[in-house]
């Protein structure tokens, strides 16, 4: 199936590993121009290369999102290059996974203020060629209780975020949506290490997934391809739960 996205920018913040590389694959597969940031070096250059095997006209720069200067230097780095923007996906997180302070100060700095830094940025860009779509990667954690508690605000804060943000830019022709995936596995990943170092929860967790096993980062890439694309045009102010039933609330 042909998304439309042939020839579209596309920026995605930690597009080096897991969620983030596999969002960015599945653009470039789609005929995007990608722009990507991390902080690792060696995986960052490393995914770019794949990116560019793929035939996608690509930018990577690392990339400290937490710092201001160095986000809003990437940002304007990738206008610079490419001209426009047509799509960005706020994908990073600090996966502060405790209660302590620096984990609150963690994810809302890096979760959500620079999520929010980025939008910001790009918005006034976006309203020039008069569309654009900006794609918030959130987390299941994010609506219902149980997760730890400054990552789950974190992501609640997103998804609240991005709802108003959608009612705000609808005029404009900018279309706002949040992905809420459910336990994702990949290598170097959170859940790789627990099943390493912790397979009573790991076991624990797969067994509440209804198909039984963990999802894949291009089961997120894939969604969220389609949710930029002119294929969703009516769909804005969404949060799409990608969880193979993980998430079992109504709401």
């Amino acid at each position: 199936m042909d998304l439309g996205l042939k020839g579209k920018i596309a920026i995605v913040t930690g597009g080096s590993k897991g969620i983030g590389r596999s969002i960015a694959l599945a653009l470039v597969q789609e005929g995007a121009n990608v722009a990507i940031c991390a902080r690792g070096k060696e995986a960052l250059k490393k995914t770019e290369n794949e990116l560019i095997q793929m035939g996608g006209k690509v930018y990577a720069q690392p990339c400290d999102i937490g710092d201001t200067d160095q986000l809003n230097l990437f940002l304007d780095n990738v206008k610079d290059r490419f001209g426009k923007i047509d799509i960005l996906v706020n994908n990073v997180s600090a996966l502060s996974l405790g209660d302590d302070f620096e984990d609150w100060n963690n994810s809302l700095n890096i979760d959500v203020l620079a999520s929010v830094k980025a939008t910001r940025r790009v918005i006034p860009w976006m309203k020039e060629t008069g569309e654009g779509c900006i794609l918030f990667i959130s987390s299941i954690s994010g609506l219902e209780s149980g997760s730890p508690p400054a990552y789950a605000a974190s992501k609640a804060a997103l998804i609240s975020y991005s709802k108003t943000l959608a009612v705000h830019l609808a005029s404009s022709n900018i279309r706002v949506n949040t992905i809420a995936p459910g336990s994702i596995e990949f290598s170097g990943g959170v859940w790789e290490s627990t099943k390493k170092n912790n397979r009573d929860f790991y076991d624990m967790v797969v067994n509440s997934i209804p198909f039984g096993r963990m999802g894949r980062p291009d089961e997120i890439g894939k969604v969220a391809a389609f949710l930029v694309s002119p294929c969703a045009s009516w769909v804005t102010g969404t949060c799409l739960s990608v969880d193979g039933g993980q998430h079992k609330s109504n709401l």
